[in-house]
C-alpha cells in the first residue's frame, strides 16, 4: 500500500494565508495612502448631496424653420447636452425636459460652471465658408492657422503644403477693403462648384453645384456691415456672432475672428459641420506651436472638402483662405496652396489645451438640433439631500448595529471574524470610491449610498455562508482545522454564485437606466466585487490562522465553534473499525 506523500493538504487548504493576508494589508495602506496623497480624502458627492449649479435653457425659433421646436429635437438635445456633460468629466449631472420648450441641466458643485454653461449653449452650428475679404485690426494678435490633409507627407518641403505661413493670411486695411470687394465682382465667391481654373464643370451632384454669388446691391449692404461690426470688444464679436449665426448657410456673411479684431466677409457655407465625423484634440509636437483640433470627415464630407479647397488653391489671398465657422464666429480662418484629400483636417490658432479640447467636445457630440438661451442660472443647495442622507445613514447605522447583535449572539467568536471582514471591505470600499471621483467622475448620491447599505448584506450572508459550512463539517466529527479547509470549496462556490447573480443584476441595471440610479448600479456593483476580493484574500486566511489558536481549535463555548453545542457526532476515526479485527464468538 502506497505511503501518502507529504505535506499535502486538504482541499481547498491554504498553506501560506499569513502571506495572503499581508498582501491585502498592504493593498490597504497603498490605497488609503493614495486617497491622502491625492488631496483628496472624502468622496466626491451627487449634486443631491453637495448641491451645484442648474441651468435653464430655452428654445429659441430659428429662420426658415417654424417648426423646428418639437418633441423629437428636445429629446436629441438633451442627449447631445448630456454627453457633451459628461464629456467634461462630470458624473451624476442631471439633464432633462421641462414643458415644450425648456431643458434643465443641473451640475454638482466641484464644475467649472462657466465652462459648463459655455458647454451646455453652444449650439455647435459648423460651417465652412470661403473668405472673401479680410481685415485686420492694429492690435489683433495674428493667429497662425494651419489645415492639413491626411495624404500630405509632413516630411517633404519640396511638396505643396496645407499649413500656411502667418504671412499667408494677407489682409487689406482702411478704404482698399472696398475697393478689393469691388473689384472681385461676381466672382467674388469660391465655391466647391468650380474646379481649380475657377469654372464650373456643370456637373449637378452635391460637391459641384453653382453657388450664386452676391449682387452690387448685396456687395454694398455688406460693406456697411464689415464697416459698422467692431470686432475688438467682446460686445461687438457677440452681437456679430449672433447675426451670423442667424444668417441661413446660402447666405454671405459678416463674422469675427474668434480672437478678436479681424473681421471678414464670408461666402456660403461650402461644406456643413454634418460632415465631420469626429474631432479631439492634441498637441503639435512636431511644430511646436500648441494645441490644435484634428477633425475627420465622412465619406461626403471629405470630398466636398477636397473640392472647395483645390478651387481655393487657384486664388490670391486672402481668397484663398476657408473659414471655420462655429456659431457665427472664425475659429480659424487657414490658406490652402493644393487640394486636401484623405478626410482630415486641423483647426489651430491661439488655442489652450482647454480650448482645444472644448472646441473638440462639442464637435465629437454632434451641433444641437436647436438654438437655446440660458434664461436662468441658480445656486442648488444641498439641504435636502442632507436630510435624507442623515436619515439614511442612521437606517444604514441601526441595520449594521442589529447585524452585529445577530452575529454576535450566535456566533459569538466568529463575530470577530466577521466584523473584521466587514471593516476591510469598508476601508476598500470607502478609499476606491475616494479615488474614482478625480479619476472617472465618480459622484456619490442617495441612490449609490443606499447601494453601499445593501452591499452590508450581501457581504455578511458570504460569510454566514462560510461559517455555516464549517459548523456543519464540525457536526460530522471532525476537528476545526480540517473542518475550515474541507468546507471551504463548498462554501466558496456558493458564495461565487450568489455574487455572480448579484453583480448580474448591478450590470443590466447599469446598462439599461440612466442618471442617478445608475449610481445604485454601480455601488452594488463594486461592493460585490470587494465582497469576493475580502472573503478570498481577508475572511478565508483569516480563519486558517485562528483556526489554529486553542481558543477556537478547543471548542471554546464563547468560540462559536463548541462541538457539544452543535450536536457534533462521535468522532469519524472512533466509529471506523476494520471487520478483521471483529472475532465471531463461535470461532472462539
Amino acid at each position: 500500500m502506497a505511503a501518502p506523500k507529504k505535506g499535502r493538504r486538504s482541499p481547498g487548504g491554504q498553506g501560506r494565508p499569513g502571506r495572503v493576508l499581508a498582501f491585502i494589508l498592504i493593498a490597504m495602506v497603498a490605497l488609503t495612502g493614495g486617497m491622502f496623497a491625492s488631496g483628496h480624502t472624502t468622496p466626491r458627492l451627487g449634486i443631491d448631496l453637495a448641491g451645484g449649479t442648474s441651468f435653464t435653457l430655452e428654445a429659441k425659433n430659428q429662420p426658415g424653420r417654424p417648426n423646428a421646436i418639437n418633441q423629437t429635437n428636445m429629446n436629441t438635445a438633451v442627449g447631445i447636452i448630456e454627453r457633451r456633460v459628461n464629456g467634461l468629466g462630470v458624473s451624476e449631472a442631471e439633464v432633462q425636459t421641462q414643458g415644450g420648450r425648456h431643458i434643465i441641466v443641473n451640475i454638482p458643485r466641484g464644475t467649472n460652471a462657466k465652462q459648463a454653461r459655455e458647454q451646455v449653449g453652444t449650439t455647435a452650428q459648423l460651417g465652412f465658408r470661403p473668405v472673401l475679404v479680410s481685415t485686420s485690426g492694429a492690435k489683433a494678435p495674428e493667429p497662425t492657422p494651419s489645415a492639413s490633409g491626411g495624404s500630405k507627407d509632413k516630411g517633404d518641403k519640396s511638396k505643396p503644403s496645407g499649413s500656411p505661413s502667418p504671412s499667408a493670411s494677407a489682409s487689406t486695411q482702411g478704404r482698399a477693403v472696398t475697393d478689393a470687394l469691388k473689384a472681385s465682382g461676381p466672382s467674388a465667391t469660391p465655391s466647391a462648384s468650380a474646379s481649380p481654373d475657377g469654372k464650373s464643370d456643370g456637373k449637378k451632384d452635391d460637391q459641384k453645384a453653382p453657388t450664386p454669388s452676391p449682387s452690387a446691391t448685396d456687395m454694398a449692404s455688406l460693406q456697411k456691415k464689415l464697416d459698422a461690426v467692431d470686432c475688438s470688444t467682446k460686445e461687438g464679436r457677440s452681437d456679430a456672432a449672433k447675426a451670423a449665426a442667424n444668417a441661413a448657410p446660402t447666405d454671405t456673411i459678416v463674422a469675427c475672428r474668434k480672437d478678436g479684431g479681424v473681421k471678414e466677409i464670408l461666402g456660403p457655407v461650402a461644406v456643413e459641420g454634418t460632415g465631420v465625423s469626429s474631432a479631439n484634440a492634441a498637441f503639435d509636437s512636431q511644430t511646436g506651436k500648441g494645441w490644435l483640433v484634428q477633425l475627420k470627415f465622412t465619406s461626403a464630407g471629405s470630398k466636398k472638402f477636397a473640392a472647395v479647397t483645390g478651387q481655393l488653391a487657384s486664388k490670391a489671398p486672402p481668397q484663398n483662405q476657408f473659414a471655420i465657422v462655429l456659431d457665427g464666429e472664425v475659429v480659424s480662418d487657414p490658406s490652402v496652396s493644393t487640394s486636401i484629400v484623405g478626410g482630415q483636417a486641423e483647426i489651430s490658432g491661439n488655442f489652450t489645451q482647454q480650448s482645444a479640447q472644448d472646441l473638440a467636445n462639442v464637435l465629437s457630440y454632434g451641433a444641437l438640433p436647436l438654438s437655446f438661451d440660458v434664461v436662468n442660472e441658480t445656486t442648488v443647495t444641498a439641504a435636502l439631500g442632507g436630510e435624507q442622507l442623515n436619515a439614511g445613514l442612521i437606517a444604514g447605522a441601526i441595520g449594521l448595529a442589529l447585524v452585529i447583535v445577530y452575529l454576535v449572539a450566535y456566533y459569538r467568536g466568529l463575530a470577530l471574524v466577521a466584523l473584521a471582514s466587514l471593516l476591510c471591505s469598508a476601508i476598500l470600499t470607502y478609499t476606491i470610491m475616494v479615488l474614482l471621483g478625480p479619476a472617472i467622475g465618480f459622484a456619490l448620491n442617495l441612490p449609490a449610498v443606499c447601494g453601499a447599505i445593501v452591499a452590508i448584506g450581501i457581504t455578511a450572508d458570504s460569510f454566514i455562508v462560510y461559517f455555516e459550512r464549517i459548523r456543519d463539517e464540525i457536526r460530522e466529527g471532525r476537528s476545526l482545522r480540517p473542518a475550515v479547509e474541507r468546507g471551504w470549496p463548498r462554501a466558496r462556490r456558493t458564495i461565487l454564485v450568489s455574487d455572480f447573480v448579484s453583480f448580474l443584476a448591478a450590470a443590466v441595471l447599469f446598462i439599461v437606466t440612466v442618471g442617478k440610479v445608475q449610481g445604485f448600479a454601480f455601488t452594488l456593483g463594486l461592493t460585490t466585487l470587494l465582497d469576493v476580493v475580502v472573503v478570498f484574500l481577508f475572511t478565508k486566511p483569516l480563519m486558517t490562522i485562528l483556526a489554529r489558536r486553542k481558543f477556537f481549535a478547543s471548542g471554546h463555548p464563547w468560540s462559536g465553534l463548541d462541538p457539544q453545542r452543535l450536536g457534533a457526532k462521535p468522532p469519524l476515526r472512533a466509529s471506523r473499525r476494520r471487520p478483521s479485527a471483529t472475532v465471531d464468538p463461535k470461532e472462539a
